[in-house]
């Protein structure tokens, strides 16, 4: 947690996201919750940053986020909810992220996707476990040529029981991209990542070379319950 902190920065400079019309701000419905929130590092920054105005904590949270995963911190991703049932994340459309034609790049949709689909699934794992993507199905039926875009992945109380339970497992986690300010009456694109977990300890025994160890003790556990 003290990682996360230290990069929490001290003057709020990131640049906010264009202001959008209410009317056109996504419709997905957040999942109703009963279930508190687990403790790991990115909760723990949450709680932290509860207080804060809303425009604020999303500043603070787009710069720590940023520096955690570098890559995603160069494109200007901005998190405008994260909450364990619902990731909402934005993304201008500007010159940086298009393609030749002017659309945004299939590359730039699919980052957004991972993002709002890795975040949701990395605030509901306990702390002595690590997050892999695994696959992603999307379809580009269509361009998006101007506004904003938004992702915004769910999760019921369901699943994040589920993913709590699972010490080692995968899940199907939908995404909606919304085109804000899109004329278009074309549904939004709806993106599908497939993300894994994995014990730390299986992850670093890999990296040593002892995956049968592991696996024959996964194996004897599940055969004694």
């Amino acid at each position: 947690m003290s990682g996360l902190l230290k990069k929490l920065p001290i003057k709020l400079t990131n640049k906010l996201p264009a202001k959008v019309p209410e009317n056109t701000k996504p419709t997905v419905e957040k999942p109703n919750s009963t279930l508190k929130p687990i403790s790991n590092q990115f909760t723990k920054l949450l709680s932290i940053t509860k207080y804060l105005p809303a425009g604020a904590r999303s500043s603070v949270l787009s710069k720590a986020f940023g520096k955690v995963v570098p890559y995603v911190g160069t494109t200007g991703i901005y998190y405008e909810t994260v909450d364990p049932n619902q990731v909402v994340v934005s993304l201008n459309n500007s010159k940086a992220v298009q393609n030749h034609i002017g659309s945004v790049h299939a590359v730039a949709i699919t980052l957004l996707a991972e993002t709002a689909t890795g975040f949701i699934l990395g605030l509901n794992l306990p702390a002595d476990r690590v997050l892999l993507i695994k696959s992603y199905s999307v379809n580009f039926y269509r361009p998006i040529k101007k506004g904003q875009m938004a992702a915004i992945a769910s999760l019921s109380d369901e699943q994040r029981l589920d993913i709590l339970n699972t010490p080692k497992g995968e899940m199907v986690i939908p995404c909606v991209i919304h085109d804000r300010e899109s004329d278009s009456d074309r549904d939004p694109i709806v993106v599908e990542m497939t993300w894994a977990w994995i014990p730390k300890a299986e992850l670093e025994a890999r990296r040593q070379g002892k995956t049968s160890e592991i696996s024959v003790a996964a194996d004897e556990t599940v055969a004694s319950k």
